[in-house]
């Protein structure tokens, strides 16, 4: 009898078993706040140049494989982006970016199309009745060119391992700003998104104010980290709210504006906030060009002329 129990209760310790083991097994992968990681390696080195091209924006990236730059000026700085880039050794570009339809931002798209190999051009997916705007639309398509709209969650290869992360503008606003009688805000449409190569990222705003911030910072919070910040609008006391600052994070922050520009960028107010985070800034009025440099883990500023303001 003995011995019938003891084979009764072995039995039930091992259809125990058993069943424990057909059980799910726990998923610890919802708990990780570590981002996913990237798919290619970054290999090499990384080049950003905010180039100095007076009150407008126009940077250039060059990865290990491709040429990517990110707005083209103002109309009457045209000559200034075309030396710049041929200072730069620029023969072709892989892409261009355009974050908004404002000419400061647009205004160069002419001399990029005519003078220099476009294989892509991305923007924020807004249409728009600006004369420079309907001319570049005009010669994408007479060039053949791939002409691709930007929104969140979009995350662009700029080869070698380097990829921009969209943060907006949103599918929905883009779809918003589709619809007949839509009163449109260019610069809180702005393409705002992040350049990844390793450890290493730069942030890129456009002319993003505090109204298209706050919401990005809602969406995406602890993603948006980067060392290095674009300044927003120019430095503009509307945009580089507290609550993006405070996401981001970054230790250094570059300025493409004009010198004695009307409009008076970078504002006081945003200088302050940049100082009282001990952020290194640089400006293209004072400094220059300014070229960033990364292999992925480390990463130094070097303005054309001068030093930190």
């Amino acid at each position: 009898m003995r011995k019938k129990l003891g084979l009764i209760l072995g039995a039930l310790l091992l259809l125990t078993a058993m069943l424990a083991g057909c059980g799910k097994a726990p998923d610890h992968s919802a708990s990780s706040s570590q981002p996913a990681a990237e798919t290619t390696a970054a290999a090499g080195n990384l080049v950003v140049k905010m180039l100095n091209v007076g009150q407008g924006d126009a940077i250039l990236i060059q990865s290990p494989e491709q040429t990517v730059l990110i707005d083209t000026s103002d109309l009457d700085e045209r000559d200034k982006l075309r030396q710049e880039l041929k200072k730069a050794g620029v023969t072709k570009i892989d892409k261009v970016i355009l974050t908004h339809p404002h000419a400061d931002h647009i205004g160069g798209m002419d001399v990029v199309l005519n003078e220099f190999e476009v294989k892509e051009v991305y923007d924020n997916g807004m249409p728009s009745t600006s004369k420079i705007y309907l001319g570049y639309m005009k010669q994408l398509k007479a060039k053949g060119i791939a002409h691709k709209a930007l929104k969140a969650g979009d995350v662009v290869d700029f080869g070698g391992g380097a990829s921009f992360h969209v943060y907006a503008p949103t599918e929905s606003h883009q779809q918003e700003g589709r619809q007949k009688g839509y009163k449109h805000d260019p610069n809180n449409e702005s393409v705002v998104g992040k350049l990844v190569f390793g450890e290493f990222a730069m942030m890129f705003t456009g002319d993003a104010e505090k109204k298209e911030e706050v919401p990005i910072v809602g969406g995406f919070g602890s993603d948006l980290k980067a060392q290095v910040l674009k300044a927003g609008h120019h430095g503009s006391k509307t945009s580089s709210s507290k609550e993006f600052l405070r996401a981001v994070q970054p230790e250094t922050a570059l300025i493409s504006c004009g010198e004695g520009n009307d409009y008076g960028h970078p504002h006081k107010e945003t200088m302050k906030k940049y100082k009282a985070l001990q952020l290194k800034i640089f400006e293209t009025d004072k400094n220059g060009t300014i070229t960033v440099s990364t292999d992925g883990k480390t990463y130094t500023v070097t303005p054309e002329q001068g030093g930190e303001q």
